[in-house]
């Protein structure tokens, strides 16, 4: 495999992201919002389906590259027999009009750089017409326009359905290029300043960063993670995409291939303990507003993930011109296990608005009611089979986790009526749920032969969501079916010294060909547990191990294959950062010295 998810780096205004190449290329860039459809599309398909390339005069990948510290600023430089040029690319928080801003600057040197820019609209799919007005070159297709210009103005030319420019630059000589987009329809969009969007985006990320309070070992890596979630953050509501991507695949030339352009529930507990441990209650304030408006209305109509403004309808459908990454194919936009049952979801809603209360963020007068009605569904629904938190495809079950969820979910309906005696509620009721349910677990989940709990009622498989049990309260750490569950886990999944989610060979609950990499966040997990069960040492070694997976500017994407030694699917992944930064603060939070 030549192409590797993680040759990209991330830029973004905190409403849609790009991924630029190591050979200073925009491959992937959704316009104006993540769930848009891309206007470069290259990253799942070639040259004719869109990409923008800035970089030296028969260069091929840069020298080097980095982000300004603690910033969302790329810079990636070129070092050639003529000399030395930086690109510095960026997103500046957008006004009204998304701007992909990217500076040339020569280093050293006099060197000749070539811009070549492909836009297609509908990822790939249509070729627009382009046309010279008021010193930009305006590409226009239905509902889009892309403007694009220089400052100072260079030589452009069209050939070969692109867009050209060339120019050399000496030491000191720059050149910004700014691409903006904005409804066709509407009058040309304003001139945002390259210069003065660089100056405000380096100072307000770094302001941002400075609120960490995480002060343990290895703190850049954290910060990076925490600015990637910020990065993935849909500002105008709250929202936090699970990746910028779709269909970046799980197994090379296989068929898990997904749109992850969405915000799941299931991270929502997990999300909001990160925000709020790091020190940043604003977002965390947001997401738990995002999700409360997501989930609003009736109880049984709760889905497991919504559009970054709590969209529900996301139909899945194949986009068949685009051959996938790597040649996997289908790539799908949308995604259809939004129609899937999956119980675990009340429980990590319940948790999480329990966290919420717990913590201190302003409360919203209709929260206890909706809860309410969450439990009042439970009561009634918990026994039903479901898709589970994996989202499998091959019919429903008794999964041990979603029975956990739902023992969650009425635990802490109980805590919280316990604590606030001013609320309502059936503590009677809900207390009998939530012995009903951990006795029901017990068992018919968990097989007393081999000491673990098992993926679903009945099964001898494993499930890496189990090692969830002692983190959410379910049994204590020290209980010895946690610790057995934890052993056998890790020696059932283990791959290459990481972790799967499930034996995907088993086709009957997967409904999809076998084979998947070790799944980065079941990883941070199970060094988690390690934690719990008091093995401090091998937990920490897995932490470093996983630490080394970042790629070279600090981004994970959703697996890795340590057989090929590379990433996989979906990039950079939300569910990662997440459990590199909670792991990170379980097992160093108490020595902050670092």
């Amino acid at each position: 495999m030549d192409a590797r998810i993680e040759d990209y780096a991330l830029i973004g205004d905190e409403q849609t992201a790009a991924l630029v190449g190591r050979n200073g290329s925009i491959d992937w860039l959704c316009l104006p919002r993540f769930d848009s459809g891309a206007c470069f599309a290259r990253l799942l398909g070639d040259d004719d389906h869109g990409y923008w390339r800035i970089a030296p005069e028969g260069a091929d990948t840069c020298t080097r590259r980095a982000y300004r510290p603690d910033t969302l600023v790329l810079d990636t430089e070129w070092e050639t027999p003529e000399g030395t040029v930086r690109v510095t690319d960026l997103m500046p928080q957008r006004d009204r009009t998304p701007d992909v801003v990217r500076i040339v600057e020569g280093v050293s040197g006099r060197v000749t750089v070539r811009s070549t820019l492909r836009l297609r609209f509908d990822y790939g799919s249509i070729m627009p017409w382009v046309r010279r007005a008021d010193g930009h070159r305006v590409a226009v297709a239905g509902p889009d326009s892309v403007w694009l210009r220089s400052e100072p103005a260079v030589r452009t030319w069209g050939e070969d359905f692109g867009t050209h420019s060339e120019f050399t630059l000496g030491e000191g000589d720059r050149v910004a290029f700014v691409l903006t987009w904005h409804p066709s329809h509407e009058r040309r969009p304003p001139l945002n300043d390259p210069y003065e969007g660089l100056e405000s985006s380096v100072t307000d990320w770094r302001r941002w960063a400075r609120q960490c309070t995480y002060q343990g070992p290895y703190r850049d890596t954290v910060v990076r993670s925490l600015i990637t979630l910020k990065a993935l953050t849909y500002a105008p509501t709250g929202g936090i995409v699970a990746a910028a991507t779709t269909s970046l695949p799980e197994q090379p030339g296989g068929v898990r291939n997904w749109d992850y352009r969405y915000c799941w529930l299931r991270d929502s507990t997990l999300t909001l303990g990160t925000l709020l441990t790091a020190g940043y209650h604003d977002e965390a304030s947001a997401w738990r507003d995002w999700l409360l408006r997501a989930v609003a209305g009736n109880p049984a109509d709760l889905q497991i993930m919504y559009g970054v403004a709590g969209e529900r309808r996301l139909p899945e459908c194949e986009l068949p011109w685009l051959p996938g990454f790597v040649a996997s194919s289908p790539v799908r936009i949308g995604n259809g296990a939004v129609e899937q049952l999956q119980l675990d979801v009340y429980g990590e809603v319940m948790d999480s608005l329990a966290l919420a209360r717990s913590s201190g963020l302003p409360q919203r007068p209709h929260m206890w009611g909706m809860q309410r009605s969450l439990m009042s569904f439970l009561e009634s629904a918990w026994r039903q089979p479901d898709e589970g938190l994996w989202e499998v495809r091959g019919g429903r079950r008794q999964f041990v986790h979603s029975k956990v969820m739902v023992w969650v979910a009425a635990d802490r309906a109980v805590k919280t009526l316990e604590e606030y005696k001013d609320l309502k509620g059936d503590l009677a009721g809900w207390r009998s749920l939530r012995d009903e349910v951990h006795k029901e677990v017990c068992e018919k989940g968990y097989d007393p032969e081999r000491n673990t709990f098992t993926q679903y009622y009945g099964s001898r498989e494993l499930d890496a969501a189990l090692l969830l049990i002692p983190r959410v309260g379910f049994l204590p750490p020290d209980d010895p079916r946690v610790v057995g569950t934890v052993d056998a886990v890790r020696d059932d999944l283990g791959h290459g010294g990481f972790l799967r989610r499930y034996d995907t060979d088993d086709s009957v609950i997967d409904g999809l060909p076998s084979g998947e990499g070790a799944f980065l966040a079941c990883s941070f997990w199970l060094a988690d547990a390690l934690h719990m069960t008091g093995r401090e040492e091998e937990a920490r070694e897995l932490f470093d191990r996983l630490v080394r997976l970042v790629n070279d500017v600090g981004l994970l994407a959703e697996e890795y294959d340590p057989v090929r030694g590379f990433q996989l699917g979906n990039f950079p992944q939300a569910f990662s950062h997440i459990g590199l930064v909670n792991t990170a603060l379980t097992l160093f939070g108490d020595d902050q010295a670092g």
